[in-house]
């Protein structure tokens, strides 16, 4: 196993907060530049439809599209022990419905789509899938976040058929804990398929790591590491509750805590510009080839850009990650509905989103569906 790891590692083989204000980062604090953000550009080459603006404004150009609810792995934070029930196939959106759906959405101002899962890379006909979907005109980015476990054989296909863009869940650097968190074998795999997304040439390769204390928090400069010599882009991200996870507070490492730990091991650590759209707090490291990035959902939400929309795999359109809303573009499709039809659902539960989303223990209470259905 130690040869799988070496290749991208140089790592050697009572709840403290006593209020929440020890979630939020000192503003004064300076890591070589101040956090800024680049200047909102109006004209994005695409004409963008009415269908994908909200009530304050906020452009929806971000498709995550979830291909299949079925995976290789049973993360805890995705899914409870038991298991959850599947949506039967027949409910499952088609690959041309899947293909009319996205075109209708590009074709309004969409310019990225993100497959996910489940895990996308479990679906027979993904191929085919990216094939199509990379050949709609004004589609600039087609990217896909996936577990690793079967992406090395795919990889070069993958590619070829046009995926741009690669995120790799990986929140361990330990094969024992790697079973423990998934429930499953397979550690080696997901190393294998990060450098076969090196080997292939995308860069930078993100590599996402939910962060929970007890778990995999002493490997928060482990992860950075991977940055020293190879384009990787580490993104740390905040354990974010959903149906069945048994999310706890006291299982949360806030952004700030995270952000301290890096920066007294690399002192050099210096706050990148940020996209107006970013989900993430990106930064680098002097001498490093990679990025690190911190994905605060919890302590630091990023709602007033966000210009991601979500197509679950059973049809339902879901403007918010953490909002119960959702309406089913699925039924209308196949009774009948033509493009307008379906643009005006889909304008009307746009129009509805809010500005940001509940705090984490408001969200921690409201019914939400696990992980694993609403796509990672």
């Amino acid at each position: 196993m130690k040869r799988y790891i070496s290749r991208i590692t140089n790592w050697p083989t009572p709840f403290p907060f006593r209020n929440l204000n020890f979630f939020m980062v000192d503003k004064e604090r300076n890591f070589g530049s101040k956090p800024t953000k680049e200047p909102i550009n109006n004209e994005e080459g695409n004409q963008i439809s009415d269908m994908l603006i909200d009530g304050f404004g906020r452009k929806h150009t971000y498709l995550r599209l979830s291909l299949t609810e079925r995976c290789n792995l049973r993360c805890q934070y995705c899914m409870p022990a038991e298991g959850v029930d599947l949506t039967p196939s027949p409910k499952l959106l088609t690959h041309n419905e899947i293909l009319r759906l996205a075109n209708l959405f590009v074709t309004s101002g969409v310019d990225k789509i993100r497959l996910t899962g489940g895990e996308p890379t479990v679906r027979k006909d993904i191929h085919d899938i990216c094939s199509d979907l990379s050949s709609l005109k004004g589609l600039k980015t087609l990217a896909i976040t996936t577990n690793g476990i079967t992406l090395a054989k795919k990889l070069p296909m993958l590619k070829q058929c046009g995926i741009t863009n690669l995120n790799i869940s990986l929140d361990t650097l330990v094969p024992s804990k790697f079973e423990f968190m998934t429930r499953r074998k397979g550690h080696h795999k997901v190393i294998e398929s990060i450098n076969a997304a090196i080997d292939v040439g995308y860069n930078p390769v993100k590599v996402n790591c939910v962060v929970m204390r007890g778990f995999n928090d002493d490997e928060i400069c482990d992860f950075v590491n991977l940055t020293v010599d190879k384009p990787i882009n580490v993104r740390f991200i905040e354990f974010m509750p959903f149906d069945g996870n048994v999310w706890n507070v006291k299982k949360l490492i806030p952004y700030s805590e995270m952000l301290d730990t890096v920066a007294k091991k690399f002192p050099t650590l210096k706050r990148l510009c940020d996209h107006p759209t970013e989900t993430a707090k990106n930064f680098q490291i002097d001498g490093h080839v990679g990025t690190v990035s911190f994905v605060t959902s919890m302590t630091e939400h990023f709602c007033a850009g966000c210009n991601r929309l979500r197509l679950l795999a059973d049809g339902n359109l879901k403007v918010c990650l953490f909002g119960p809303s959702e309406v089913s573009l699925r039924d209308p499709l196949r009774s009948g509905a033509g493009d307008e039809e379906l643009r005006e659902i889909i304008g009307t539960a746009v129009k509805r989103k809010k500005a940001s989303h509940a705090g984490m223990f408001d969200i921690a209470k409201t019914a939400n569906r696990p992980m694993i259905h609403i796509g990672g």
